[in-house]
């Protein structure tokens, strides 16, 4: 539905206090419940009057009811796709975020039932403000919905990512998550299965680097029967880097047969990171399984001597395993706009020559661009 603006802009700031608060409040002492962002101030002048369908409106989003409104008034407008049933979507739906012109997005995709689509979100950019995106998905009984959330932004840009999900009877969503860059992120995701049989599964992985701040919130909340979520991250913390994961699933009353595993894998290769994980099984039905665990390493002397004696550097070592995070996000990046902003920033993470040369490898056109 249309919104009537005649005026936007953006002036002074505020400050969203509760960004991707857990379901569960739990280790205070480590101020790992919520994350403050100070943002721009929307300011509207005019009516403004709903822009998605209102199925929308309940739709979790992991990040925060704060920070989700914060993104509505902020986007100035909303995009609405709908995918009718049976329909078998080829070309993926693309939602570009211009870090650099500090762009906001909200955008609502309807999956009708048993169609398929592809969503592709990229936030990329150098210098800005404060850019964001709020994803909201309703897919529909047996629908299968592919969701590929990419965060490329620059060192020194702030940007808030937040996607909520929506699941009926059988629908299967697969989502793969990079978080690549930017100096302050939050990511939040929330996925509700509510219909019997229901499926979600996360791929989620991160590189932080320098003093940047990454804060993820991840929620599956499954409420229908013999319904399943599987969440694996995988991450590399560098430098004085600041991580924060919250992992929840929510096996809710009556979600018999349920079966829920989250876990996370951390490579840290700074003296001065600082990471903090919060895996959470909440449970109010007796017939379930929940699954959760956490473990966090560096690379060991022995693993270092073996690259070593072929020649490689603890340095080059340790750049190997960002380079297999980007040659993964370039594997899956499904649009070519998506796949250069990834490029972009392995530019600028590892080099012209490395990134010229993992494009060389997996037949990408390199386009030399980088903060």
């Amino acid at each position: 539905m249309a919104n009537q603006i005649i005026e936007a802009h953006q002036e002074q700031t505020s400050t969203i206090s509760r960004v991707n608060v857990p379901p569960a409040q739990t280790w205070n002492y480590l101020r790992i419940n919520d994350l403050s962002f100070e943002v721009p101030t929307p300011h509207f002048v005019g009516d403004v009057y709903a822009r998605l369908p209102r199925m929308f409106e309940g739709v979790e989003c992991g990040i925060g009811d704060e920070a989700a409104t914060w993104i509505v008034r902020a986007s100035g407008d909303a995009r609405f796709v709908e995918v009718k049933a049976g329909e078998q979507r080829e070309q993926p739906i693309y939602v570009d975020i211009d870090a650099s012109a500090t762009e906001v997005r909200d955008t609502g995709v309807l999956v009708r039932t048993g169609a398929s689509a592809t969503i592709v979100t990229c936030a990329h950019g150098c210098e800005g403000d404060t850019s964001a995106s709020l994803l909201r998905v309703v897919a529909e009984r047996d629908a299968r919905v592919t969701i590929i959330e990419l965060v490329a932004c620059g060192s020194g840009q702030q940007h808030l990512d937040a996607i909520g999900i929506d699941a009926a009877e059988g629908a299967r969503i697969d989502m793969r998550q990079y978080a690549l860059g930017g100096s302050r992120v939050a990511l939040g995701l929330a996925c509700s299965l509510a219909g019997t049989g229901a499926r979600f599964a996360l791929d989620s992985r991160y590189l932080a680097s320098g003093r940047d701040v990454l804060d993820v919130n991840h929620v599956v909340r499954q409420r229908g029967r013999v319904t399943r979520s599987d969440i694996v991250t995988t991450g590399i913390l560098a430098d004085a880097a600041r991580k924060t994961m919250r992992e929840t699933i929510d096996l809710v009353h009556g979600a018999k047969g349920a079966e829920g595993s989250e876990i996370e894998t951390v490579l840290v290769t700074g003296d001065e990171v600082v990471n903090k994980t919060l895996p959470v099984i909440l449970c109010d039905e007796e017939d379930v399984a929940g699954n959760h665990g956490a473990s966090i390493g560096a690379i060991s002397p022995e693993q270092l001597g073996f690259l070593s004696s072929r020649g490689l550097s603890d340095d080059v070592a340790e750049r190997l395993f960002a380079r297999a995070l980007f040659d993964d996000a370039l594997i899956h990046a499904d649009v070519a706009e998506a796949r250069q902003a990834v490029l972009a920033r392995a530019t600028e993470v590892l080099g012209i020559d490395v990134a010229r040369d993992i494009a060389e490898v997996l037949d990408i056109d390199f386009e030399e661009a980088s903060c």
